[in-house]
């Protein structure tokens, strides 16, 4: 099967007995036609028609040299500087449909899977690794165009240096091993989109202290045992006028709880080997291709922040005011230096000895760093363009009420009636405050890891001696 339509996705979600569980009860029929989930799975489904897009199935697509069918563009392992572009084109074009707000649209996970696809030397020869059946799950999933969330966050039961003497009760662990796969139980954080997709990608972060924490898998969502606990829906009113972002891009994020949940052993691709589950991470393509996606989505979030701004300044005609001008030349300056950056990252990218193309990691590791300190600060900038602009927001059923002929005229901007005027900071309070916009904030502030952490892996991979050569140089210069 080659790309698949939106109707189809859709189909296939609605069809599984996934076992989610919100507000204190298992959702029952199919989830596709639940309101705490339909807005995100739709817009979803529309990323997949644009698949289909004759204007840029092109970008959206490559032609697969095994099968000859068309794939999803994020499954592509580059294999050339245009190759990386061309999936940075497609990535974009997807965010571009949802604002850059849904952090796990599909091309994330394809983009995880593909890094573990062409990363399958790290495990060559390792005890208890198995990149022959990757490989087949990579190649099989590509053909389906599988969905895929994904979790190795563990529970923040004790996050200190020693957490690991303690005797471990709630971390996902391997509890057997039978002749027909391994047995996992225990709890993951974040699982964001649980349940809306075909499968749950699972493997260790980094750090792992005993063998049973090590592994890496893929099961289907609806696996016996496997539980998904959502936090509170964020989708509070449906009508694009009165929630323009959270009826339409809320992704969910869950707890996994794995009672007991058994992975065949043709799902399993490591398992038992700290080394393995170490390296998998920190030398293989994971950190890489990801950042390369992550930066290029975050663009276009960029993007949309600073149109909200502009509009925001136009509507109530406060452009001539110097301090307004230096706070949208703030966007401006973060969204250029995001593009650099990106750009820096693909014109200096590496070819290894299989032939594929690496972005630079350096500069991607920067960006998103940078992104971390910048988002914050420019959802605080929307919010103080728009000052009480930003609580004046009644809604839709307002204006249709017998009072809407004077709210279209006591809150009407420069050149927009009301209604018009309050569609727009609307849009500016799902952005930046309400709980879907908070959850917004949240997510960037810590995507990719803790920013403190981000910032040592940037010193510890950063070459600091030619700077220092340059400085000594200097400082030998005789008058």
């Amino acid at each position: 099967m080659p790309a698949i339509t939106g109707e189809e996705y859709k189909k296939r979600i609605g069809a599984m007995k996934s076992e989610v569980w919100l507000d204190g009860k298992m959702v029952e029929g199919p989830i596709t036609e639940h309101h705490a989930f339909r807005g995100a799975i739709q817009t979803q489904a529309e990323l997949y028609d644009l698949q289909h897009d004759q204007k840029i199935s092109e970008t959206m697509t490559f032609s697969c040299e095994k099968t000859g069918n068309k794939i999803g563009a994020s499954f592509m392992i580059p294999k050339s500087t245009a190759d990386l572009v061309k999936r940075r084109s497609m990535i974009q074009e997807w965010a571009r449909h949802s604002g850059g707000l849904m952090g796990r649209s599909p091309d994330y996970m394809n983009t995880v899977l593909a890094s573990f696809a062409a990363s399958v030397d790290v495990l060559e020869g390792e005890e208890n690794c198995y990149p022959d059946r990757l490989l087949r799950f990579y190649e099989s999933a590509r053909e389906k165009d599988w969905s895929f969330t994904h979790t190795f966050i563990n529970p923040q039961s004790n996050r200190s240096k020693l957490a690991f003497l303690e005797e471990d009760v709630t971390n996902a662990r391997i509890i057997k091993r039978l002749e027909q796969g391994l047995v996992i139980k225990g709890a993951k954080l974040l699982a964001t989109q649980g349940g809306m997709t075909d499968e749950i990608l699972v493997f260790s972060a980094p750090g792992a202290q005993e063998r049973c924490h090590a592994y890496g898998f893929s099961i289907p969502c609806d696996t016996p045992g496997l539980k998904f606990v959502c936090r509170q829906s964020f989708t509070h009113n449906e009508s694009s006028y009165n929630a323009p972002l959270s009826s339409r891009y809320e992704e969910m994020d869950t707890i996994v709880i794995f009672d007991e949940v058994l992975v065949p052993w043709d799902r399993v691709f490591l398992h038992d080997n700290i080394k393995a589950a170490n390296q998998f991470y920190t030398q293989g393509k994971f950190v890489p291709f990801t950042l390369h996606q992550i930066v290029s989505r975050q663009i276009i979030k960029t993007e949309l922040l600073l149109g909200i701004a502009n509009h925001i300044v136009e509507t109530i005609n406060i452009s001539e005011y110097q301090h307004v001008q230096s706070k949208v030349v703030e966007i401006i300056k973060g969204l250029e230096s995001m593009k650099a950056l990106l750009h820096y990252a693909e014109s200096n990218a590496e070819t290894d000895e299989a032939g594929i193309v690496i972005p630079s990691r350096k500069s991607l590791y920067v960006a998103v760093n940078q992104f971390q300190e910048l988002y914050p600060r420019f959802t605080e900038i929307i919010q103080l363009l728009g000052a009480s602009g930003m609580m004046t927001i009644p809604h839709e059923a307002d204006f249709k009420s017998s009072i809407g002929e004077q709210l279209d005229h006591f809150l009407q901007g420069v050149d927009r009636k009301g209604e018009e005027r309050v569609r727009l900071f609307r849009l500016a309070w799902d952005m930046t405050m309400s709980s879907f916009g908070s959850r917004q904030t949240l997510y960037e502030r810590f995507f990719f890891g803790d920013p403190v952490r981000l910032s040592q892996a940037i010193y510890q991979i950063y070459d600091h001696q030619p700077s220092m050569h340059f400085a000594a140089k200097i400082m030998k210069k005789k008058s």
